[in-house]
Parts: structure tokens; C-alpha cells; sequence
């Protein structure tokens, strides 16, 4: 069986396990780059009961209304909390390339929501692994209705869609104004992920960590972890026969972030 080598870590190291109920909160919130990078330079885990009216009160998302604050706080709080080393990394190293950006956002939306995990990380690989180089909405909405046989309406798996669809345009795993919208990975960016495996490396997911949705939502199968060597900074991989052995040269996320995480000065 595919999979990797790693030091074990202690209990103390592991967060919350990656979301697994499934919920339409794509539908109000999608990627949201500026809103997710507003939360972490100013939320306070003091103080969580009143966080929405705090982040209303003091313009964290600037001038959005109370009812729209209120439904940033709940997404962004479901996508960074559970990963308390991630967030105090992120709200105190400063910025971050923006290009850098969109990619960390993706990371955390994965692992908070479920279907668009199984839409980046199963569907939109398994197409171009079948020759594929095309998605629509009436496609991926089909999908949807696969997963889910008669949970939602059409209306509602066609809002799924383009909504998923639109996120994945801004990620850069998406290209195209207009269905059948592209599929391309682009450049991903190697602090992108490295912030990625060192996040997934304390967190429980479905499985190992190569051959994940996050892994193969970045363009990362077995076969190209090995060359990732050459552009990821902080790791190191080599395969040995169908075993992929991961050397992980920091002891965490914060160590490995505070080194390579920076954004131009």
C-alpha cells in the first residue's frame, strides 16, 4: 500500500481531526483570500463568545454588514481554529507573498469542508488522470447529486457547482471565464506545499498523507513527491519501492514557518 514514513509525534501534537460533516457553508463563503487574512491578523481565542460583535465593532472585514460578519466568523472559525499552531503562526509572522495566499486559504477550506475537499482532491484529479481537460457546472453538479442522491435540489447542486467552480478559479486549479472552465495546477507555490504537509503532518485525515485530497489537489501524487525536494523548503522525500519516506527537517509547523513563511520585507 502506497504511503509514507514519519516520526511519530505525541499526543500533544495533534489537533482536531480534518471536518467531516458534510455542510453547505460553500454556498455563503467561498474562498474569501481577504477576509481569511483579516481573521487571523486579528482574532482573539479569548474571547470567542463575543467574537462576531468584536469583529462588527472594530471593521475587521471592513464595511460588510452584521449579519454577513457573523457568517465569516462561523467559516473562519471552523477553518482556523481547529488548528491553533497554524493560526498563531499565521497572526504573527506577518505578510505573506500574495501569491502565497490563495493556496493557504485552500489548505483550510479542505480541511473544513468536505465535498470541496472530495471535489479539489478526488474529482478534478481523476479527470485529468482520464485525459480530461474540461469541467462544467452541470458536471460537477451531477457529481454532486452522485454523492448525495436526493439531499438537495437541483438548484442547490448547481449553486454547489458554481461555487466550487468559482474557488478553484481563484486557487489557480481552474482557468476559464466561461464552461467548460480548464483544468490546469499552474505554479504552486513550494512554501504552499510545505505549509500544507507540515500543517497535515499534526492533523488526522483519512488516510496518509500521500495520495490525500490535499496532496492531489496541489498536482502531488507518489511519483512526484520525490522531486519535490528541489523546491519545497523544510522537506525531503524518497521513495523506496511503493513506500514514500519523508523527512521532516523542522520539528514543527511554527519552527518550519517562522523560517521559510516570510513575505517580502
Amino acid at each position: 500500500m502506497m504511503g509514507e514514513v514519519e516520526r511519530p509525534m505525541s499526543d500533544s501534537q495533534r489537533p482536531k481531526r480534518e471536518a467531516t460533516q458534510v455542510h453547505t457553508r460553500i454556498l455563503r463563503c467561498m474562498l474569501a483570500v481577504d477576509d481569511c487574512y483579516a481573521y487571523w491578523r486579528r482574532v482573539d481565542n479569548t474571547a470567542p463568545a463575543n467574537r462576531a460583535a468584536i469583529a462588527f465593532e472594530q471593521r475587521w472585514f471592513g464595511t460588510k454588514s452584521e449579519a454577513r460578519v457573523r457568517t465569516l466568523i462561523t467559516e473562519m472559525a471552523a477553518r482556523f481554529d481547529p488548528y491553533p499552531e497554524a493560526l498563531a503562526l499565521l497572526s504573527s509572522i506577518g505578510p505573506l507573498a500574495p501569491g502565497l495566499l490563495p493556496w493557504l486559504c485552500h489548505t483550510h477550506l479542505q480541511l473544513a469542508d468536505p465535498i470541496y475537499r472530495r471535489f479539489t482532491g478526488e474529482l478534478l484529479p481523476a479527470r485529468r488522470a482520464q485525459g480530461y481537460t474540461t469541467i462544467d457546472r452541470v458536471g460537477v453538479a451531477e457529481w454532486v447529486d452522485q454523492l448525495y442522491p436526493e439531499r438537495w435540489s437541483h438548484a442547490t447542486a448547481m449553486k454547489f457547482a458554481a461555487n466550487m467552480i468559482a474557488t478553484g478559479l481563484e486557487v489557480g486549479i481552474l482557468q476559464g471565464r466561461r464552461d467548460p472552465r480548464t483544468l490546469t495546477i499552474g505554479h504552486v507555490p513550494g512554501e504552499a506545499i510545505g505549509y500544507a504537509m507540515y500543517l497535515l503532518r499534526g492533523v488526522e485525515i483519512d488516510g496518509p498523507l500521500v495520495g490525500s485530497p490535499y496532496l492531489r489537489s496541489l498536482g502531488l501524487n507518489a511519483d512526484a513527491m520525490v522531486s519535490i525536494s528541489l523546491r519545497v523548503p523544510g522537506v525531503r522525500c524518497a521513495k523506496i519501492g511503493d513506500i514514500v519516506d519523508i523527512t521532516w527537517e523542522e520539528a514543527t509547523l511554527d519552527a518550519w514557518g517562522r523560517r521559510y513563511l516570510r513575505g517580502p520585507s
